[in-house]
């Protein structure tokens, strides 16, 4: 006998067939918001004309502890020239010595809050004195003096031309105690030629392994160049010799900082709006995914609702 019973319809999709549309449209809607805030703030062409940005270094508080010279030792007397100075020093500043108030190096402090360099030495007494700057060239205070003695000794008779330290002193000074520069710009020295005789020989090496030999003429000021590949500090020093073997020593400090502001901002902003509005096409594809199985979610729904309940037969 054919029996007809109805079949219990909720005429609703199941539960593990049913996606849940709301917070799906609602984390695609914040991330459409937040790719639009981007686009917008990466393609925009920054202050308008006529507009003035200003930018400022709030200062800090000078460096607190002074250097100190241990090496050498006061008192000390010298037949040689240059010597080693070295001591402590605050971490991360430039160390000047002075010797009888003339400029004679600079380096910076190690991480290991100490120094050392060579310096030139003047004939008779050398007063030398460490002073300390920091990153806006605030001074701290000075150190102790020290007092040691340099007895240059005349040339020697022999076949071979040996250096003169007798007579008039050939100096070497710059009006800079550091230079900072960037990757690939040039970097400038003034250098002074004080004393001697005519022509000079200034052999400069850059601390990257680079040296240059100048020839001068003449006592007139010039300015030593170099350019730097990559960003560090770098150690300059500068030996001169005169037309009678007379000699001198200058070190100072170089700064070479990281790649330039403008270079980085060009890049930036021609390479990161091409890469937001790439992701738009993806992001309107995930949307219109999104919608498509939400209407036919709906459209089977109501071809269900209209085809009524549904019977099945049993024996």
């Amino acid at each position: 006998m054919l029996k007809l019973s109805e079949h219990q319809h909720s005429y609703k999709l199941r539960p593990h067939a049913h996606t849940s549309y709301v917070p799906l449209l609602l984390l695609l809607a914040v991330v459409g918001v937040m790719l639009g805030t981007f686009t917008v703030a990466a393609q925009s062409p920054g202050p308008e004309a006529g507009s003035v940005g200003l930018s400022g270094v709030v200062e800090g508080e000078p460096p607190a502890s002074a250097a100190t010279i241990d090496s050498p030792l006061n008192g000390t007397r010298f037949t040689d020239s240059p010597i080693t100075v070295s001591g402590t020093c605050p971490e991360d500043t430039l160390v000047e010595i002075y010797k009888n108030d003339i400029f004679a190096g600079s380096t910076l402090c190690t991480s290991q809050g100490v120094y050392s360099f060579e310096i030139d030495l003047l004939f008779g007494e050398n007063t030398l004195i460490a002073q300390v700057y920091d990153a806006l060239n605030q001074a701290g205070p000075p150190s102790a003096e020290i007092t040691i003695f340099y007895d240059g000794l005349p040339p020697q008779p022999s076949p071979i031309n040996s250096l003169d330290f007798g007579g008039a002193q050939l100096l070497l000074n710059t009006n800079s105690a550091f230079r900072g520069t960037f990757p690939n710009e040039t970097l400038a020295v003034p250098v002074s030629i004080i004393g001697g005789t005519p022509p000079f020989a200034v052999n400069v090496q850059w601390g990257d392994s680079n040296n240059a030999v100048i020839s001068r003429n003449d006592n007139v000021n010039f300015n030593a160049t170099h350019t730097y590949s990559r960003a560090g500090t770098y150690q300059v020093t500068l030996q001169a010799s005169d037309a009678v073997g007379r000699v001198a020593f200058l070190t100072v400090a170089a700064i070479v900082n990281g790649a330039p502001d403008g270079a980085a901002g060009t890049t930036a902003t021609t390479s990161t709006p091409n890469q937001l509005l790439a992701l738009w096409p993806l992001y309107v594809s995930l949307v219109a995914i999104v919608v498509s199985f939400w209407l036919g979610e709906l459209r089977e729904k109501r071809i269900l609702q209209k085809r009524g309940p549904v019977y099945k037969t049993t024996a």
